[in-house]
């Protein structure tokens, strides 16, 4: 009997049938210690601090003021059909307050501590513009040109810091697994928030990061935040990464001693765009 055109390829397989060769890992160029190299500048695809599960920058979000045209972004939540951050009920609570009152603060802690120059922390640093990848022996450093934040990563299999240290970026300790950097990160102060409109979670919070290189030019960052006092289950967040030309980093001092909170906030409607 002649072959059915419907049938199933997959049942031809024994055949005679060859199925298509798996794609190839990307095999990067390695540093004198072993490690995958990935130097050099990096920059969200989609950029912008304002919010999590509309992944916009403040120049998209005062467009849709002034427009009044809402626009469909993207969460960046990836492990929930509906994007949102699985907030516990009182917490639900605080953040909606929080972004009620972000435009209108009447007391400091209503502004947003970016606004405020304070620290971005982990892992609203790599919703930032962009930063740069050094690889030293023994370590990975993440450097950006906003808030001179900047972190080193140890390789070698310490132990975090004592649980009493709190850090606003936190303890990182990494290891490569393929293309991979895995970064355990622990002893977070919750002093930052994750976004302008007041995402938050607490200094019990256990992220977990993951680097992941798909190739020379793009790579995925996810987050995995661990936090039973503020979240019903643990969650993950994903930001494509796109590396850009190396070139310097222009000195960047947040409002350089202006301390009206309200005019400097414009600032960041030019300087938290990304690539859309």
């Amino acid at each position: 009997m002649g072959q059915d055109r419907n049938e199933d390829p997959a049942a031809l397989f024994g055949q005679g049938a060859v199925p298509e060769p798996p794609t190839a890992p990307w095999a990067p160029a390695r540093t004198p210690d072993g490690q995958p190299d990935v130097q050099g500048v990096w920059r969200p695809v989609d950029g912008g601090t304002q919010s999590l599960e509309r992944a916009m920058s403040s120049g998209e979000y005062f467009d849709e003021l002034a427009t009044g045209v809402r626009k469909d972004y993207p969460s960046r939540i990836i492990d929930s059909e509906d994007g949102h951050i699985p907030y516990q009920s009182w917490a639900a609570a605080l953040q909606q307050e929080l972004e009620a009152v972000y435009e209108n603060p009447t007391r400091p802690e209503h502004i947003d501590t970016q606004t405020r120059c304070l620290g971005p922390g982990v892992p609203r640093l790599y919703y930032f513009p962009r930063f740069r990848i050094l690889q030293p022996a023994g370590s990975v450093v993440f450097v950006w040109d906003q808030y001179h934040s900047f972190r080193v990563i140890p390789l070698d299999g310490r132990p975090h810091v004592s649980p009493r240290i709190k850090l606003w970026s936190g303890d990182g300790r990494g290891r490569w697994e393929g293309n991979t950097l895995v970064v355990d990160t622990t002893n977070l102060n919750a002093k930052s928030r994750l976004d302008v409109i007041g995402d938050f979670f607490s200094d019990q919070a256990h992220i977990l990061e993951r680097f992941i290189f798909i190739d020379g030019t793009t790579m995925h960052y996810e987050a995995t935040i661990t936090d039973p006092t503020v979240f019903t289950r643990p969650w993950t967040m994903q930001v494509v990464q796109r590396r850009e030309p190396d070139e310097e980093f222009w000195e960047y001092a947040c409002h350089e001693g202006e301390h009206d909170a309200a005019r400097t906030s414009s600032q960041f409607i030019d300087s938290d765009v990304g690539d859309r």
